[in-house]
C-alpha cells in the first residue's frame, strides 16, 4: 500500500499589509506558532521577526507583581553569518538584544491589568535583517499585533516609531545611512489617544524640534493603531478571564480619606531620609488607627503604601512640583 504525503494546509492564515516611511509592513498571522496565543510574522522590508505571546493559565502563587518576560532573540543566521570553529551555538543576548527587550517591555507593560499575575512571555525572534528597517521597530509592532488578537486581556494596541533629524528635516524611521547623519535617535510608541513611551538621544538641538519629532511620530502611530484595530476585528479572540489579584480598596480608600494630607506632609521634602522617617511614623498611624478594623491590613501595605505615594507624586508633577524640589527643567546635580 502507498502512502499519500500530503501539504499541510493552514485555512487560518491571514496576511495585512501597511506602508509605513515609504516601506511595506507586513504582518502575517495563522501559519507559524500555532501552540501560542498569538503569533505573528512581522516583516519590515528584508527584515522579518516572528513574535509569539503566551500566557499561563493560571496565576503565580505568592507573588506581587505582574510576571512578564520579554525575550529579543538574535539569531546569526539573519544577517547571514553562520558560527564557525568550535562556537557553533548562540550565544548569550548581546548587549543590543537585551536593550530592544526592554524597549519592548516597557510601553506594552502599563496595558496590562494591574490585578493580573499570570506569567506572560513574549518571544521575538530575528529571522533576517534589512539594516535599512529596524529590527526594534517590527518586533515591537509585532508585540503589538499579537498580544491585541490573543486571549491575553491587553488593553493596547501600540504603534511605534523611529524619528531622526537629517539635514534640517524629521525623518520617520531613517535608513542606516540617515541614521549615522541623524543628530536625534528617538524612539515613540504611543496608543491612539496618548504617547506611552520615549526613548531619545540627540545632539543639542531646540526643545521645539524634539517635541515636533514626537508630534508627527503620533500622528503617524494612530494609522498603524487603526491598522491593527482592524485586524483585531477580523480575528481577534475574545480575552479570558482570570483571577484578579488580592487587593483591599475599601481599605485604600479609607486611609485616602483619613490621611491624604499627612502623607503629603510626610512627602514634601528633598532629603529621602527624612521623608522615609516620616512615612514610617505614619504608617505606625495608620495601623493604629485601622488595625481593629482591618486585621489582615499588613498584608496590603506595601502595596496601599505605593499607590498613595504615586497618587501624590502624580498631582505634584501635573501642577509642576517634584519630590526632590527640582523645576521641570533642572537636572541633579552633575560630577566627574
Amino acid at each position: 500500500m502507498s502512502t499519500i504525503i500530503r501539504q499541510k494546509q493552514f485555512p487560518n492564515q491571514k496576511t495585512y499589509e501597511m506602508e509605513v516611511a515609504g516601506r511595506p509592513l507586513i504582518l502575517e498571522t495563522g501559519k507559524l506558532a500555532e501552540l501560542a496565543n498569538a503569533a505573528v510574522l512581522a516583516r519590515y522590508g528584508d527584515t522579518a521577526v516572528l513574535v509569539a505571546v503566551t500566557a499561563a493559565a493560571k496565576p503565580r502563587d505568592g507573588i506581587d507583581f505582574f510576571p512578564l518576560s520579554v525575550d529579543f532573540e538574535e539569531k546569526l543566521y539573519a544577517v547571514g553569518r553562520i558560527p564557525g570553529s568550535f562556537m557553533r551555538r548562540e550565544g548569550r543576548p548581546s548587549t543590543p538584544a537585551v536593550l530592544a527587550s526592554r524597549l519592548i517591555d516597557r510601553p506594552i507593560r502599563p496595558l496590562f491589568p494591574g490585578d493580573f499575575r499570570n506569567d506572560v512571555a513574549v518571544t521575538c525572534t530575528v529571522l533576517s535583517v534589512d539594516h535599512d528597517c529596524s529590527a526594534e521597530f517590527t518586533a515591537m509592532v509585532g508585540t503589538s499585533c499579537a498580544l491585541a488578537i490573543s486571549d491575553i486581556p491587553w488593553s493596547g494596541p501600540i504603534g511605534c516609531l523611529n524619528v531622526g533629524y537629517v539635514d534640517g528635516r524629521l525623518v520617520m524611521n531613517p535608513t542606516a545611512e540617515q541614521r549615522k547623519a541623524s543628530q536625534m535617535a528617538v524612539t515613540v510608541a504611543a496608543t491612539a489617544e496618548k504617547v506611552v513611551m520615549i526613548e531619545a538621544g540627540a545632539s543639542e538641538i531646540p526643545d521645539d524640534i524634539l517635541y515636533d519629532g514626537i508630534v508627527k511620530a503620533h500622528e503617524e502611530i494612530k494609522k498603524q493603531v487603526a491598522f491593527i484595530k482592524n485586524i483585531v476585528a477580523e480575528i481577534g479572540k475574545p480575552k479570558f478571564e482570570y483571577p484578579h489579584a488580592d487587593f483591599n480598596q475599601e481599605l485604600y480608600d479609607d486611609i485616602v480619606a483619613f490621611g491624604l494630607e499627612q502623607a503629603r506632609m510626610c512627602m514634601d521634602t528633598d532629603d529621602k531620609n527624612i521623608r522615609e522617617a516620616r512615612w514610617n511614623v505614619f504608617v505606625e498611624e495608620l495601623r493604629a488607627q485601622f488595625l481593629e478594623q482591618y486585621p489582615d491590613m499588613d498584608k496590603y501595605m506595601d502595596e496601599i503604601t505605593y499607590k498613595l505615594q504615586k497618587k501624590i507624586v502624580k498631582a505634584w508633577l501635573l501642577e509642576g512640583h517634584r519630590v526632590d524640589g527640582r523645576s521641570g527643567n533642572e537636572i541633579r546635580p552633575l560630577a566627574a
